[in-house]
């Protein structure tokens, strides 16, 4: 998951589902055969797996999220100083990705900002929560989430693009 690459195959497959060594290295810009490693890596750990009945032939390898959400806590990692420092990382690695995407947004030229209008959005508030209840708001914010994760997108013709959206909601000091 710390590799820039491989969190980018796993956003891939979340966005447009089972795909090809070469489809996936198109849509990444990255060598065939270095997507291919990466893909057995995270093969190896279960985050990813093959998809045989999408092959046309036998020379024909998809692969596919194994779950199409990934969730732990760095509580899991507690009993272990290792895998605490790792799990911090990972923390760190995560928000790393989601501020790239952001910076990347605006430092895309006017022309492709313009097209989605005053679309984009960031907020923030200071809020005063216990941990039950910043806990309550966490699992509502998931639900929204997935609510528009999972709902049936509208037959209309308008264009829909990947739209990351991602919240953070953590103690802190003004």
């Amino acid at each position: 998951m710390s590799h820039p690459l491989r969190r980018r195959l796993l956003d891939v497959l979340k966005v447009y589902g089972p795909g090809t060594v070469s489809s996936l290295a198109e849509r990444t810009g990255e060598r065939v055969p270095n997507v291919s490693h990466h893909l057995k890596v995270l093969a190896g750990v279960d985050l990813v797996d093959l998809a045989p009945e999408l092959a046309r032939d036998r020379r024909e390898r998809w692969w596919r999220l194994v779950s199409p959400t990934l969730r732990w806590s760095s509580e899991d990692f507690e009993d272990d100083p290792a895998g605490s420092a790792i799990a911090q990382a990972a923390l760190s690695l995560n928000l790393d990705h989601h501020t790239r995407a952001v910076r990347a947004w605006y430092a895309a030229d006017e022309q492709s900002r313009h097209a989605w209008g005053d679309a984009g959005f960031s907020t923030d508030k200071w809020l005063n929560l216990s941990p039950d209840e910043l806990s309550e708001l966490s699992q509502q914010v998931i639900a929204l989430f997935d609510q528009w994760a999972t709902r049936a997108v509208p037959q209309d013709g308008a264009q829909r693009d990947p739209v990351l959206v991602f919240t953070y909601g953590v103690p802190a000091q003004p």
